[in-house]
């Protein structure tokens, strides 16, 4: 046996398990779909952002102002059982105000006329049906900005897994259906992935600002729907 003919033998010899592992690492045919699956859960949390504003000539008197009505409107708050933990400062803003005196050279002249400030808190509400109670409060001692609602949830992560599991089945379905149309069998599932997504809080801008003390600001707080999508990947068997 020439050299020849034995280096060709040795290197079909070395290339026959490199070609069989190959053939070993081929993923099978594969199906790839996309599950969608939605739960629906009525809000538990409102979240109220009350502002205070108020004018005067100097800093110093719109600020003491409108500390005074914050203060009162903090004061009801807590009486309206709202935990310590529920109020947030979330802004004060002092503003000049200015008088703009248009010229006969086109420029301005600008007067100091006053200052305003405003105090923005956040307030979450738990007993979502004080909600418009709640707001109204607020508004008759002082709020006269602000005003938007929010409703979520606290804690959704059981609808979250609800949703999860309506999706997954949806893929399941799905893939069946693809499986029986190609004239195959569906297989193992070899992955899965998630992506779960909330929606934005419902938010209502509340228009009571000039209302009277009377009744409660009607508030319907209706359902929050959690979506989630799965990429499911299964197997293609003959």
């Amino acid at each position: 046996m020439n050299r020849k003919y034995m280096a060709a033998l040795l290197a079909a010899t070395l290339a026959l398990p490199a070609a069989v592992a190959h053939a070993d690492n081929q993923p099978s045919p594969r199906i790839i779909v996309m599950g969608e699956g939605q739960a629906t859960v009525a809000p538990d949390l409102a979240l109220l952002s009350l502002s205070v504003m108020r004018e005067a000539k100097t800093a110093r008197e719109a600020l003491d102002a409108n500390n005074d009505a914050m203060a009162a409107v903090i004061a009801a708050m807590k009486a309206a059982n709202i935990a310590e933990r529920d109020l947030q400062t979330s802004g004060i803003q002092i503003s000049p105000r200015y008088n703009f005196t248009n010229k006969p050279d086109g420029t301005q002249t600008a007067e100091l006329i006053g200052y305003q400030v405003t105090n923005t808190l956040a307030v979450r509400v738990r007993d979502v049906a004080k909600t418009g109670e709640v707001l109204d409060k607020a508004v008759s001692l002082g709020v006269n900005q602000g005003g938007g609602i929010t409703f979520t949830n606290d804690n959704p992560s059981k609808t979250i897994t609800e949703a999860r599991k309506l999706a997954v089945a949806d893929a399941i379905d799905k893939a069946k259906v693809l499986a029986e149309a190609a004239g195959v069998s569906l297989g193992r599932v070899v992955e899965i992935t998630d992506q779960s997504y909330a929606p934005p809080p419902m938010p209502i801008e509340a228009k009571a600002f000039d209302r009277a003390a009377g009744a409660a600001a009607p508030v319907q707080a209706g359902e929050n729907a959690y979506r989630v999508q799965v990429n499911v990947t299964f197997e293609m068997k003959n």
